[in-house]
């Protein structure tokens, strides 16, 4: 046979074995899609200010809340879970970083503005304006591995020519700006703000597109359906931020008006509170029935929790002490709840110490994806405790806000707790207090006099943890010790 009738019959066997295997290379590609169509999606719904005990199943008797109370009871929910800071910003950059607001350097609300040089004695920390590119954010994890990410609502975490969602790992962003606050909830949603610092005046466009009538809960919650209706068979991870209940406190006039109906002496909160909590709700509510017309709630994990404490003029934190701001229990005690059928046992409460920085390596452990401890270095995989007889290793929670705000009850401290104790350093006083929370948990008896040995245990622990994560400290402030000033003095 000659040369050239050998290749043409050679190729003639390529092309016929290729149309032999052809199907069984679809067969495999669907496959593959219906793989992609089971892998577990992830929601993770985080609400602004509320506060420990805003939730019916929290024990608020004042709040509606029916759809988050049927997501605990259908997932697990957190008792002892807590915010990694008093404020936002620092909260948001560790739920996406999976580390501590110290390590990162972003510690205070952006762009804060509360340091006085003559009324304050100390110097701020210093902290970053933006949460860094260098960090490998949850979401860009997930898009690494074919997640499609989408971004709803309050963003916090740097300005838009460099640092917004799209430049954080996300796909989709609706609504992320770089302020914390809109400037209404009612559309268009525009308002000002005076900035501290400044006394100038930053006007607040529109976060998300609209019509006369709209809320901006809802609007955010119609954005959401959108993103989860899109991603059709494709995994996807969403991260619902809504700005409420942030202030302004501005709620439907339907809602407020019931809500104003109930004797005062019932109320736990502000009627115009009530009703943002209500609306937020009726949010997670329609996320959920959107799962499950698209025939995948059962295989997405959905997390819902808070970025700090109740603020003191909306709502009543107790039985936490103090409010959004402080670092006693009720500024960073939050709600958790994480619902995911066939692996969180329904119904289950919790009690074991979790923080917003454990969100990182617990979703990547959901979707199946490695673990990256050099990233999610403060974090710990949750997936465990959603059994009943899961554990998790950790020493202690750490805590490091060398700032001064506005907020009751509010100073700059650093804090620690390891099991049931609790210790708060004073960073203006050098004072410590120390608190029981199984026995004390509106901290109101301070155990620093009579446990000498915890006081030095945990101090230890604190300052030694501060050292390893680099964590600014407050300065004595020249300005405030000049003799012009002394006169003006408390």
């Amino acid at each position: 046979m000659a040369p050239n009738q050998r290749r043409v019959l050679k190729m003639r066997y390529v092309l016929w074995a290729m149309l032999l295997t052809l199907p069984a290379l679809v067969a495999r590609s669907d496959e593959e899609l219906d793989n992609d169509h089971k892998a577990t999606n992830v929601v993770l719904i985080l609400v602004d200010d509320l506060g420990w005990s805003d939730l019916g199943c929290y024990g608020s008797r004042y709040y509606r809340t029916p759809h988050i109370d049927r997501l605990a009871e259908q997932g697990v929910r957190f008792s002892d879970a807590y915010a990694a800071c008093n404020v936002c910003s620092p909260t948001r950059a560790a739920v996406l970083s999976g580390k501590y607001p110290a390590r990162l350097m972003l510690t205070q609300w952006l762009p804060s503005g509360r340091w006085s040089p003559t009324d304050h004695r100390m110097r701020e920390g210093r902290y970053l304006s933006n949460l860094p590119l260098e960090e490998v954010t949850i979401a860009e994890a997930l898009r690494e591995s074919g997640y499609r990410t989408g971004f709803i609502g309050k963003w916090h975490l740097g300005t838009e020519t460099y640092y917004y969602p799209e430049h954080q790992g996300f796909d989709v962003n609706v609504g992320g700006r770089d302020y914390g606050a809109p400037g209404a909830y009612f559309y268009p949603f525009r308002g000002s703000w005076k900035i501290p610092t400044t006394g100038q005046t930053l006007h607040k466009d529109s976060p998300v597109g609209g019509e006369p009538g709209d809320y901006l809960v809802d609007r955010l919650a119609e954005e959401a359906e959108r993103f989860i209706r899109d991603a059709d068979r494709r995994p996807f991870f969403l991260m619902l931020s809504h700005y409420a209940v942030h202030a302004p406190l501005q709620g439907k006039p339907e809602k407020v008006k019931h809500y104003r109906e109930i004797p005062k002496k019932q109320r736990q909160g502000s009627a115009e509170y009530a009703a943002m909590v209500e609306s937020v709700d009726e949010s997670v509510g329609r996320v959920m029935a959107t799962l499950r017309d698209r025939g995948i709630d059962q295989e997405t994990l959905v997390i819902f929790t808070s970025d700090n404490g109740g603020f003191a003029k909306a709502t009543s934190n107790a039985p936490l002490r103090a409010n959004k701001g402080s670092n006693y229990e009720g500024g960073i005690r939050v709600p958790l709840i994480m619902h995911w059928p066939g692996h969180a046992s329904p119904g289950r409460v919790c009690s074991e110490p979790v923080i917003s920085t454990d969100f990182y390596p617990t979703i990547l452990a959901a979707t199946g994806q490695p673990l990256r401890p050099y990233q999610h270095v403060d974090g710990k995989n949750l997936v465990p405790l959603l059994k009943a007889d899961g554990s998790i290793q950790r020493q202690a929670l750490f805590w490091h806000y060398p700032h001064y705000n506005q907020h009751p009850e509010s100073f700059p401290s650093g804090v620690v707790r390891c099991g049931s104790w609790k210790l708060i350093e004073n960073y203006e006083t050098g004072e410590v207090s120390l608190y029981d929370l199984d026995r004390d948990l509106g901290e109101t008896d301070d155990l620093s006099d009579r446990r000498p040995d915890k006081v030095a245990e945990l101090t230890k622990k604190l300052h030694d943890w501060q050292r390893e994560v680099g964590a600014d400290p407050m300065r004595d402030n020249p300005e405030y010790d000049h003799p012009e000033n002394t006169g003006d003095r408390p």
